[in-house]
Order: C-alpha cells, then sequence, then structure tokens
C-alpha cells in the first residue's frame, strides 16, 4: 500500500463534505518581502510600517492576495491536486487583517458538484475560509474548479450547483478596525486621486506591461504552497495540452493589481473579490498588461469609499484600446478596493 497522496479525484467529493486542511502557515516579513519582490506591488499600506502607523494600524499587514493565495494553497491538495482547471470565483470577503507572525488555517465545505456529459471530469465547488491563530475569519470566498475523474464510470451524486451572488453587496464590506483614511498622506502614497475623483464608467489603462519569467512564477507559487502540478512538473506537462508549464491564475491576478497601481494607488485594500475568469493560459515569457473600469461606487465611512473594479489583463498586448473580447484577454476579475475619500 503506497503512502503518498493522489489527490481526490471528481467522484470522491460529496456535497457538505468539509475539507480541513494542512498544513498551518506562520506568515513573515519575509513572506511579504518576496511577494512584494515577485509582484513588484507598490500600495504604501503593504510596504510600510510607518505608512500604516500613521493610519491607526499596529504595522503593515500582510498583502490581501498574498493572504489569498495561501489559503488557496492549502486547499489545492484536497480540491485541485487533478484538476483539468480552475474555472471561476465569487463571494470572496476579506474581513480580518493578516499581519506578520499570525499563523493561517484553512477549510473548505463541497457546495456543488455537477458531472460533465464527458463523463471524464466534473465541476466541484467549495467554499473556502482562512483563519488566524484566533478563529478569526482573514478570508472566505466560493471557487469551482473541473478535476479529472479516477473512472469515467465511476457513479456520482445528481447535480448540485449552488446559486451564487453576482457581487458582494457594499454593506458587507469590511473596513478594518481602528484604520483612520482621514490621515492617508497621498503623497507619500504615490497618487492624488481619492474616491470623489473615480466616476463610473471611467476607465483606466494601467499602462506598464511586466514580463513573466519561468523562475518567478515558480516561487511565487511555491511561496503559497500551491502544489499544483501543471505548474511545476515540466517533464509531466510536456504530454499537455499546451506542452508546457502553466502560470497559476491567482498570480496573474496578483500581477495585474500590482500594474494597477499607475492609475489606482491609493485604492490600498482589496475588500472583496465579485468573480472572475482565467480566460486563456499564461505562460512563462508572456508580457501582461492590465486596465480597468470603475463599474460601481459606494461610501464605506466617513472617509473611505468603495471602488468596484473590473479588470481586464492581457497578454503581449497594450491596453491602450481597451480590449474586451480579444484572445489576448488572459483575466477578468471583478472586484471591490477600499480608498480615501
Amino acid at each position: 500500500m503506497t503512502k503518498t497522496a493522489a489527490g481526490n479525484f471528481f467522484e470522491d467529493f460529496r456535497l457538505g463534505q468539509v475539507l480541513e486542511h494542512a498544513t498551518p502557515r506562520t506568515v513573515t516579513e519575509g513572506d511579504q518581502a518576496l511577494y512584494l519582490a515577485l509582484t513588484g506591488s507598490r500600495f504604501a499600506l503593504q510596504s510600510s510600517d510607518e505608512f500604516a502607523r500613521a493610519l491607526g494600524l499596529r504595522r503593515a499587514p500582510i498583502d490581501d492576495l498574498l493572504a489569498f493565495h495561501v489559503v488557496f494553497g492549502k486547499t489545492v491538495p484536497d480540491i485541485s491536486l487533478n484538476a483539468v482547471a480552475n474555472l471561476g470565483y465569487a463571494a470572496g470577503v476579506f474581513r480580518t487583517l493578516l499581519y506578520p507572525g499570525d499563523t493561517v488555517t484553512a477549510r473548505s465545505e463541497v457546495i456543488g458538484l455537477k458531472e460533465n456529459a464527458n463523463r471524464q471530469t466534473g465541476i466541484v465547488y467549495v467554499r473556502s475560509t482562512g483563519l488566524n491563530q484566533r478563529g478569526e475569519t482573514v478570508v472566505e470566498y466560493v471557487r469551482w474548479v473541473m478535476v479529472k475523474k479516477r473512472n469515467p464510470e465511476a457513479e456520482v451524486p445528481p447535480p448540485h450547483v449552488p446559486s451564487l451572488p453576482e457581487a458582494v453587496e457594499p454593506d458587507a464590506l469590511v473596513v478594518p478596525d481602528g484604520i483612520r483614511f482621514d490621515r492617508f498622506d497621498r503623497k507619500l502614497s504615490g497618487s492624488p486621486y481619492a474616491y470623489d475623483d473615480y466616476e463610473i464608467g471611467e476607465r483606466i489603462d494601467h499602462r506598464d506591461g511586466m514580463t513573466l519569467e519561468e523562475a518567478e512564477h515558480a516561487m511565487a507559487t511555491r511561496l503559497y504552497q500551491n502544489t499544483a502540478r501543471v505548474h511545476f512538473d515540466a517533464w509531466e506537462q510536456r504530454e499537455s495540452r499546451f506542452g508546457r508549464r502553466l502560470v497559476y491564475g491567482g498570480h496573474v491576478i496578483s500581477l495585474a493589481r500590482a500594474l494597477s497601481f499607475n492609475g489606482l494607488g491609493n485604492a490600498v485594500k482589496v475588500a472583496a473579490i465579485n468573480g472572475g475568469r482565467h480566460a486563456a493560459p499564461f505562460f512563462a515569457g508572456d508580457t501582461l498588461y492590465a486596465w480597468s473600469e470603475i463599474i460601481g461606487k459606494a461610501p464605506a465611512g466617513n472617509d473611505v469609499g468603495a471602488l468596484r473594479l473590473r479588470t481586464i489583463a492581457t497578454k503581449d498586448r497594450p491596453c491602450a484600446d481597451f480590449p474586451r473580447e480579444d484572445p489576448a484577454v488572459v483575466l477578468e476579475l471583478d472586484y471591490w478596493v477600499l480608498v480615501p475619500r
């Protein structure tokens, strides 16, 4: 009998099943520094202890998307080790700030299952929750993933597709306790634009491009402890549809978020992920560009507002003409960010 884990296949999942994921992870200043090195993110709140303290926080928090990736990585061995593709996200809310020294654990509940017509694969819907050492929720989200079947003839439960919201409602967004956006220094943050300077329907070309190297995407995915074979095993991937390793789609989200600094430099906090899709694969050597559209606004306090953004990322194509339906599009992400008023 083997002692190694092959991961779960579609027929191993059951509706209502709760998975407690290994391994607890204490995040550190080193993780934050490496994340900045791999993404180029420049948002002031996560870059400077002094900036964060001026706003009333005890120090610079861990980047929201790094927290998301750490939680996501823990779910991979149980949910998507045998995945064909990660298909989408919904109902993602960032709740408690994560700080260096905090320890993250994660669990997931299976909330939907649907076998595909070819009986080779099926779609698994899960709600995943990341917790700190005090049991406080750091982030929770729904994702759905296409997973291989071990045996195409295996019987599976009747299909159940969960009803998911189009977006997180503004009143469900969480402004961190104690933060004082009235103390926000827009000179130090690198952008003069506040909440009231943005209009619904406005489109922003983030201009800058970022070419991703092979070592960078592999290192980033290791940082997240994401063990999916499609990102690491070049030998195995020679026989795949693309003949090479794929870049983890979540890291593409991080790169697009980093690029959005040019035009959205004061959008220092990701509050929620409403939905997203990876429209095409991204590979080492590709260059990422991004643009964003303001699709919603909501006050979130006297000194802070929430912008709902749709960010589109492309590969090897600048975004000056705002492409939407285009083979170059690799990511479409709908999310809320907090901006000082």
